[in-house]
């Protein structure tokens, strides 16, 4: 019987990204999910009917919480149309996303499982084109500079750099991925 208390599923899956992040996809189990939410051990079975299910509501989990608030949306649609506006979005992008460290580590892990469960794989790849359409229909509808291409080569460029600070932080300072997020945006992004 699969539970249905919204609150202690989301805790539940909160507790799987930590897991994911600190243990990899091999220590994810649902014994470690329960000992992570602080729950009675077997919570997590009566929640999940698999451990595929609980690593694809990982996955979706972390891209649910790495959405910009309704402010942080307000605000960059009320901004300006050029490349120093764009070059904002990006680092605040870059930011939002190495704030949450673990949830970037768990997807690292569950892209690497994607590799040997095809449903996963599945899911994820939905989940990412759709992610990656969404942010070309946002550029295109906010009139800002670039084309869809520039939008895609930044998403994969962004994405690398994030890796690199979130594995790899002494690598580069963070002064220097902010010089390189405007870099990046300045020769992907047409003036115009």
């Amino acid at each position: 019987m699969v539970r249905r208390n919204e609150q202690r599923r989301a805790a539940l899956v909160d507790a799987a990204i930590e897991v994911l992040a600190r243990d990899g996809a091999r220590g994810l189990t649902f014994r470690a999910v329960d000992t992570g939410a602080a729950v009675p051990p077997g919570t997590a079975s009566n929640y999940f009917t698999s451990r595929d299910d609980l690593l694809t509501q990982a996955g979706a989990r972390v891209y649910e919480r790495l959405q910009p608030d309704e402010e942080t949306v307000a605000r960059q649609r009320a901004a300006g149309r050029d490349r120093q506006v764009y070059v904002t979005l990006m680092r605040e992008l870059v930011g939002r996303i190495a704030s949450f460290r673990t949830g970037y580590l768990a997807l690292l892990e569950l892209r690497l499982e994607a590799t040997r469960r095809p449903g996963l794989r599945q899911v994820l790849t939905e989940r990412v084109r759709a992610d990656m359409e969404a942010n070309v229909r946002y550029h295109e509808e906010s009139g800002l500079p670039g084309d869809a291409t520039a939008v895609k080569l930044l998403y994969l460029a962004l994405n690398w750099l994030i890796v690199e600070q979130l594995t790899l932080p002494d690598v580069l300072p963070p002064e220097e991925r902010d010089r390189l997020v405007r870099a990046a945006v300045e020769r992907i992004v047409a003036d115009g």
